[in-house]
């Protein structure tokens, strides 16, 4: 490994160790929608399904709209106190958007255009064709995976992070109109910590890893 490239290693592992679930924040911090967006052009960057980036984004940061949605979130302050709630959703009728995303792939000279009209009709075909639960487990799975990607792109910008699995999904889709297309992955808070997070124990390498075979 070079001595570049270690670096780059460093680098990434102590944004990753230094990533806590902060639950207390600073509630005079306020990030603008340019930050917010710089954070959401890394975050979505992140791997999915024949790249059909079926994430969506809800983000929360009027201070009356946060008010709105702590009684969803049962009460957890972080919601109204961080600079912004984003609520990271998934289309379920994202392959509607393969021609879209493909064209686009054929104009930056990614794929040949022939490749590309024969994809995309097979692609459609196929998640079209995908029972409900199948296609809202894989708007779950990618936006777990563009969520992570969020929460490590904040804390290398300095930023504070903690995932919400803890609200009542059905409440947030009513009262926040949110697209019937739309599946609620997670709530994430942003902004900067009043208190630090507290460190957490983990499992070791060896107690979660099997090699080849159960």
């Amino acid at each position: 490994m070079s001595v570049e490239q270690l670096k780059q290693v460093e680098a990434f592992s102590e944004v990753i160790r230094e990533r806590r679930s902060v639950r207390s924040y600073d509630p005079s911090y306020r990030m603008t929608r340019e930050e917010i967006r710089e954070l959401l052009d890394d975050a979505i960057l992140a791997p999915s399904s024949s790249n059909l980036q079926p994430w969506r984004f809800l983000v929360i940061e009027q201070q009356d709209l946060k008010e709105k949605l702590l009684p969803i979130a049962h009460n957890q302050q972080q919601v109204v106190d961080a600079a912004a709630v984003i609520a990271v959703l998934g289309d379920v009728e994202a392959y509607k958007n393969a021609d879209k995303i493909y064209s686009r792939a054929v104009e930056a000279g990614y794929m040949p255009e022939d490749v590309k009209n024969n994809f995309v009709p097979r692609l459609e075909q196929m998640y079209g064709g995908l029972p409900k639960e199948a296609a809202r487990g894989i708007a779950l799975i990618d936006g777990g995976l563009i969520s992570m990607q969020l929460m490590l792109a904040a804390k290398a910008r300095g930023l504070d992070t903690v995932p919400m699995g803890g609200y009542n999904a059905e409440q947030f889709v009513k009262e926040f109109a949110v697209p019937e297309t739309y599946v609620p992955v997670m709530l994430i808070a942003v902004g900067k910590a009043a208190a630090p997070g507290r460190p957490t124990s983990r499992l070791s390498v060896d107690e979660v890893t099997t090699w080849n075979t159960f």
